[in-house]
């Protein structure tokens, strides 16, 4: 009888842990691009949620009540650099002593947020004292972002070590190889390699493929009128015809500027969803607007 309660506590014991070694890892990423990032790597083995909702602004978000709840029950947030971090990720470490907090950018160095500056110099000249969180839209520098949030996986389920690995190493050519399509892709842009942006979101990949961004935005402001009037001559000048807007923000005075110099305004999402699909479509707009 013993033997018998014995091997049915046993086989209960077995399927419980079973149960749990099958059950997916909870993790919270702060955008969009980095579910993409995370799932490269944990694959079926990571259940993802995203703190900043689509279409909401990473600067200004707030966590929902029930994101807040969710975190109770989540191993790893992968932290990314993003504004709304500064005010809160120690509310959201707070929330679990249990869950690990991973900051993906670490090792990457960060570059200052572009600005300029109507007074008689260029707008690649000016530098705001923020500097650039957008680490994620540059393929080299997406490299590192996975080394880390490898390590983390290793370090939390280490029993699947060799398939986050393996994954790894097959995101890690994927990567090399878009990174090669894009350069392909933008060798042939000719000598105007500025293009304007009304956020400065994309000064990791104008960096990584030769490409200088003039912004609009400054230090998180739309321009005075006198900026603005800088802007629209300084882009008249140089034969510039399209300014780049993302969904996130008002594109008033980027109209504004396209109406003045007989161009147009065209999106360019940096928090897309599908991230290596979208950095194509950007680089073939960004080598469109430069002819």
């Amino acid at each position: 009888m013993n033997k018998v309660f014995f091997s049915g506590f046993l086989l209960i014991f077995l399927c419980c842990a079973q149960e749990a070694q099958a059950r997916p890892l909870r993790a919270f990423v702060s955008i969009l691009p980095q579910k993409f990032f995370v799932e490269k790597i944990g694959g079926d083995l990571v259940d993802v949620a995203v703190m900043v909702e689509p279409g909401a602004n990473p600067h200004t978000y707030e966590p929902k009540p029930k994101q807040m709840v969710a975190l109770a029950k989540t191993s790893v947030y992968f932290a990314i650099g993003v504004p709304f971090e500064t005010v809160w990720l120690a509310k959201i470490a707070g929330t679990n002593p249990n869950m690990l907090v991973v900051h993906t950018e670490a090792g990457i160095p960060k570059i200052p947020m572009k600005v300029h500056h109507h007074e008689g110099s260029p707008p690649e000249h000016g530098h705001a004292g923020i500097k650039d969180p957008h680490v994620w839209l540059s393929p080299p520098l997406v490299m590192i972002l996975a080394g880390n949030i490898l390590e983390a996986l290793l370090r939390l389920d280490p029993t699947h070590g060799s398939v986050y690995e393996k994954n790894h190493t097959s995101f890690m050519k994927e990567l090399l190889g878009l990174d090669k399509e894009i350069r392909a892709a933008l060798r042939g842009k000719g000598k105007n390699v500025e293009f304007v942006v009304f956020h400065p979101a994309w000064g990791y990949f104008a960096q990584t493929y030769g490409l200088e961004q003039v912004p609009v935005e400054i230090e998180g402001k739309e321009p005075k009128p006198a900026e603005l009037q800088y802007l629209i001559q300084y882009a008249r000048e140089r034969g510039i015809k399209v300014v780049f807007v993302q969904p996130q923000f008002s594109s008033l005075a980027a109209q504004a500027i396209a109406k003045s110099i007989g161009g147009q305004i065209v999106f360019v999402d940096p928090l897309a969803a599908d991230w290596a699909t979208n950095l194509r479509q950007v680089a073939l707009k960004f080598k469109a607007a430069l002819k």
